[in-house]
């Protein structure tokens, strides 16, 4: 048998020609492959679109029919948590008795809810509110504390509302804040109406769509 040379190539396909053709090959099969993907991410994107408009603000319908008094649900705006509880007669006679302690009773901060909702409870319909659950000091969500007094955990006084785990801003139960608390303003309420009696659109309004 005859050996080759140690300096003869392995094989006969490792020639400099093949190895240039090898190259041109997987340069073009890379370049084809980019213009796949390239051409995939719009047709991805087109499969979306609902996920972008929500991204974007879109208004949110939200079936509120079946919440009970007493409960809150939360929705998903803007990548915000919007709270929607629906208020018992007991919860409504709480906000007059906090307004002595309260930092901005009135809702003077016009920045913080439409026109319609400078009012006592900070809603349209008073047995219903709706607000952005996000504290105005530092982006924190409070957590809800609608037992009274020494049950609620907050204080012997405790009139019912939210408080904020991270820096113990209180805010009632239309999310008007507490004084002497690191929280700035009261919670925003965001722009919405009724469609019926029992759905609401978030982010929407008779003024101006937001």
């Amino acid at each position: 048998m005859t050996r080759l040379p140690s300096s003869a190539p392995c094989c006969a396909g490792d020639g400099p020609s093949n190895r240039s053709r090898r190259m041109l090959l997987i340069a073009t099969a890379g370049a084809g492959g980019a213009l796949a993907v390239g051409a995939a991410v719009p047709f991805v994107a087109s499969l979306t679109p609902s996920e972008r408009a929500l991204a974007a603000g879109a208004p949110v319908e939200v079936d509120i029919d079946k919440l009970a008094p007493g409960e809150m649900m939360v929705v998903e705006w803007r990548g915000k948590p919007v709270w929607i509880l629906h208020r018992t007669p007991e919860m409504l006679a709480t906000l007059a008795k906090a307004e002595p302690n309260l930092a901005d009773p009135g809702s003077a901060v016009e920045s913080q809810q439409p026109d319609y909702a400078r009012n006592p409870h900070r809603s349209i319909k008073p047995e219903y509110l709706v607000a952005v659950g996000i504290c105005t000091h530092l982006g924190c969500s409070p957590s809800d504390k609608f037992k009274t007094g020494a049950e609620s955990g907050v204080s012997a006084d405790w009139p019912g509302g939210f408080l904020c785990p991270c820096h113990g801003s209180t805010f009632d139960l239309a999310g008007r804040v507490f004084k002497n608390k690191p929280a700035p303003t009261n919670l925003e309420v965001p722009p919405h109406k009724y469609l019926s009696e029992g759905r609401l659109i978030i982010g929407s309004d008779d003024t101006a769509a937001a």
